[in-house]
Parts: structure tokens; C-alpha cells; sequence
């Protein structure tokens, strides 16, 4: 998972997309990259850093980025060592192309030895490079220099047929002799997309509306599935189609990958929250279970844990302070700084808990490590008892679309029988709590309402991972987790 900013606009984009970047921090914490154009397009500026946005990029760099047209990413760190040369955004020379994207190309080897037949050659491990130089080969083919709109939606198609998984991406070029900023998205929309306006005549598009409302735009639209918008600054956009499969926004950015404040898809990332607890206090209730308090584990769960506490009539309470300058676990690289960084970032507070039947709510089990920890932390603080409340379903199923949901023998619910009642009695004895009680899918779907890709959890994937490709995407996990070098990609 990461984040990406587009912008183009009548004034000098680079401090701007900056701020951006800083609302969408939760998205990547690797490193982070700004890219820009001259209005000419005959100059490109490149500033990429490790780290989060402030450290990665400097006053020293904005002052590096001329241009009123150009784009910035913050990457995840999913397999691997972050290093300065998998950081997005990509140039490409030639016609003189920026591109950074979130999501996870799954034919990545593929699209490498394609290109390598053609003597295109790589300079990164970075999955959205490849579809770069395929836009970008396209074109050429296409026509020498001054491409137009319809030369670029040729070798859109050319994109489409060849890259195959989720992908929003952003890119910079000059189409008609015009500055352009073009997103678009893949058949189904798995990852995020939003675009808004500003009174100026500025165009902005990001992974998520917190950077349009860090900067005082306004939400026009989100790009539907293999939809394309071409936008230039004091301009209406110019929107093309390609043929389009059925949307499948990813269901894991409402649980957890998602600022509680985005809108996506036109829902509420946190209401969609809200409900989610509702949903799971339902099911806790049938299990008449007597808890005294409710407690979130930060931040992700708060909603639901608001909603259970409403539902159970019992109060909700502050069990943990988050260290507001510890990364999110989840998206660490492997599992012993995930530990570590664990041991920061929570410190319980015992008033809390010392003697009290605690239900301790979280988002979701990938693993199930970290959520030992958080346990035996509470045992620490005094807890009576605790049990736990997922306001997600098991996750069973690894993720190709951009979130590392591991190798299958590293899910915790894998290791424990399909049926949820069963599997609820043994993963609860397993992570040593009372009990345990998930979503169930049916109930998830309820809530949500609308078309999803959940193949985390239920494992119908909407774009087919053939047995190739996934046999690539998990030795590059497994050697990532052995402490090996990945083969292939790290995931954007």
C-alpha cells in the first residue's frame, strides 16, 4: 500500500503536494518522492528521501522542484529493505513521463522479461516502473513527439492488456502541448482514487480526500473502474473510458488502512466504522458474555469500540497511549521490528484495567503476534479477564493487490477450521483470552452494501492471480521474512 498526489495547477505545485504527502503519511512511511515539470516540458525535477515525508523531503529539496504541474508518494514498506531506488515517483526520458501509483502489479516478472525482448532495461525493483515504460513504449510507437489525448489513451489500452492487478496511478506528461495531469485506475478499482477543484483553477488527484481537504480543495469525483481523467489547470477535465470489469473497491481500506476522516466511494471511512461495530456487537451479545469495559487498541478500532460500548450499555475507555511518533506496525517489514516497535508505541494505563472483564477490540488478525503482545499486556495491567472482539471476518486468504497480508502459512486463521464458531473457540485459546468473536462475512457485506474485494478474507479475487504469478509475488514474501533479498518486487 501507498499514497500518491497529483497536482497541476496556476501556481508552483511542490510545497503543496508536500502538505499532501503529510495527510496521506499514514499510507507509507518508507520513503517519499516529489516530481515536476516545466510548463514547457522540456525540464523534469526528481527529489526522492527515506523516511517520512518532512525528513525524506527538505526545504532545500522543494526549492529544487520548479513546476506547476507534478505529482508526490510516500511507499509502504511491505518485503525487503526500503532503498532510495524503489522510491517513487519514476521519470522516463523518453517522450518525458512521471508516474508513481498505489497498488501491486501482479505480472511484474513478466512485464520485465516483455520489456528486457524489447531492450527496455529497469533501474529499480519497483512494480510501477514497468507499467511506465510500457505507457511510455506505447506512445513512442505510437507517434515520435507531440502526442496527443487520443495517443495516450492508445497506449492506455496497450497498458490495460499487458499489466495485469490493482493499480491508481498518476502521470505527468505533455498531451496536445499541454501540461497534463492523467489518473487512472484498473478494471475493477481496487485502490482508492479522488480528485478535486480549487477556486484558482488548480486540479488535484490523491489515494485519499484528507490531502484535498488539507489544502482547501473540493471534492469533484472518484475515477470508476478503468476510467481516465485528463486534467489541466483553469480547464473542465476530459474523461475517456476503457472497457471496464465490475468495481471491487478494496474493503481493508475502510477496516483499517484509511484515514477515519476520507470518503471513499462516497462513504465515510469512519461511519462505515461505526456500523461495523454495531454489527459485531450483535454477535457478541448472542454469546452472553459479561464484560465491564471496552477498550480499543489504537487508533483504527475506536469507531467500532464506540459503537460496541452504545450497543453493551457498558463504558468505553483509553486502555493504551499510543506514541504519536511510532510508525504503524502492520506495515513494518518484519516481525521482530514490528515487536519492537510494539513496545513503544503502547503503554497501558493499569486505572483502567486492573481488575475489570475486559473486551479489547481491534480492526483485524493478520498474523496474530503483535495482538499476543497487546494481551499480554493487559494481563500485565491487571486485567480480570479479556476478551476480543475482531470488527473484521478471519483473515484467510493473502492479498495480491497491494497489502501484505503475508504468505498463507503466516495467517493466523488459516491454522484453525473454516467454521467461524469453531475457529472463534481454538484461535481464542491459541492467543490465550477468554473468547474471541469475529465478523462474519455475511454480516460485513450487510453492513458495507456495496460491491467489494474482500479475497482477504473470502478469497474470491476479482482479477484471477494465476498460479505464476503468485508463486512469484510469495517467495519474494518469504525471502523478505528469512531476511533474504526479494527476486521480485516490493509491493507499492
Amino acid at each position: 500500500m501507498c499514497g500518491f498526489v497529483g497536482m497541476v495547477s496556476p501556481s508552483e505545485v511542490a510545497p503543496e503536494v508536500h502538505i499532501a504527502l503529510q495527510a496521506i503519511q499514514h499510507r507509507g512511511q518508507d520513503s517519499a518522492g516529489i516530481a515536476t515539470m516545466r510548463e514547457d516540458g522540456r525540464e523534469f525535477y526528481v527529489r526522492r528521501g527515506l523516511g517520512h515525508v518532512p525528513a525524506a523531503l527538505t526545504a532545500a529539496d522543494l526549492a529544487e522542484l520548479p513546476g506547476k504541474i507534478g505529482i508526490g508518494h510516500v511507499r509502504y514498506p511491505t518485503i525487503g529493505k526500503g532503498v532510495i531506488g524503489d522510491a517513487q515517483p519514476f521519470f522516463y526520458r523518453q517522450p518525458g513521463v512521471l508516474m508513481a501509483h498505489n497498488g501491486n502489479i501482479t505480472n511484474y516478472t513478466e512485464l520485465v522479461e516483455s520489456l528486457a525482448a524489447r531492450s527496455i532495461h529497469l533501474l529499480s525493483r519497483c512494480d510501477v516502473e514497468p507499467a511506465m515504460c510500457e505507457f511510455a513504449d506505447a506512445l513512442v510507437r505510437r507517434a515520435d513527439a507531440h502526442h496527443s489525448i487520443e495517443d495516450a489513451m492508445h497506449a492506455l489500452g496497450e497498458v490495460r492488456a499487458r499489466v495485469r492487478g490493482s493499480y491508481s496511478i498518476v502521470t505527468v506528461l505533455m498531451l496536445d502541448d499541454v501540461p497534463t495531469l492523467v489518473c487512472f485506475r484498473d478494471p475493477n478499482a481496487i485502490r482508492p482514487s479522488v480528485v478535486g477543484q480549487r477556486a484558482d483553477g488548480a486540479w488535484i488527484a490523491a489515494s485519499e480526500s484528507v490531502a484535498l481537504d488539507a489544502l482547501g480543495f473540493s471534492h469533484f469525483e472518484e475515477p470508476g473502474a478503468d476510467e481516465v481523467l485528463f486534467l489541466r489547470a483553469g480547464q473542465a477535465p476530459i474523461r475517456r473510458t476503457l472497457s471496464s470489469d465490475k468495481p471491487a473497491p478494496c474493503i481493508f481500506e475502510f477496516i483499517y488502512f484509511a484515514r477515519p476522516d476520507t470518503v471513499i466511494d462516497g462513504r465515510s471511512v469512519y461511519e462505515v466504522r461505526l456500523e461495523l461495530g454495531r454489527a459485531l456487537a450483535t454477535r457478541f451479545q448472542e454469546k452472553a458474555i459479561d464484560v465491564d469495559v471496552v477498550i480499543p487498541v489504537p487508533d483504527t478500532s475506536r469507531p467500532a469500540a464506540a459503537t460496541i460500548a452504545e450497543t453493551l450499555g457498558i463504558p468505553v475507555r483509553e486502555g493504551f497511549i499510543k506514541n504519536r511518533y511510532s510508525g504503524r506496525t502492520f506495515i513494518m517489514p518484519d516481525a521482530l521490528t514490528r515487536t519492537a516497535a510494539l513496545r513503544m508505541k503502547l503503554n497501558p494505563l493499569p486505572s483502567e484495567i486492573r481488575g475489570r472483564r475486559v473486551l479489547l477490540v481491534d480492526d483485524s488478525i493478520v498474523r496474530g503476534a503483535t495482538l499476543r503482545r497487546v494481551v499480554a499486556l493487559l494481563r500485565d495491567a491487571g486485567a480480570a479477564s479479556v476478551h476480543l472482539a475482531i470488527h473484521s471476518p478471519p483473515v484467510r486468504n493473502p492479498c495480491f493487490y497491494g497489502i501484505d497480508m503475508s504468505t498463507e502459512e503466516e495467517l493466523f486463521a488459516r491454522r484453525f477450521d473454516e467454521d467461524l464458531d469453531v475457529l472463534e473457540v481454538d484461535a481464542a485459546q491459541a492467543l490465550e483470552v477468554e473468547s474471541l468473536t469475529y465478523l462474519s462475512v455475511a454480516a460485513m457485506d450487510a453492513t458495507f452494501g456495496k460491491p467489494r474485494c474482500a479475497a482477504c478474507f473470502d478469497g474470491c479475487y476479482p482479477q484471477p492471480v494465476n498460479a505464476v504469478d503468485r508463486e512469484g509475488i510469495t517467495q519474494d514474501r518469504r525471502a523478505a521474512g528469512a531476511g533474504g533479498t526479494p527476486r521480485g518486487l516490493p509491493l507499492a
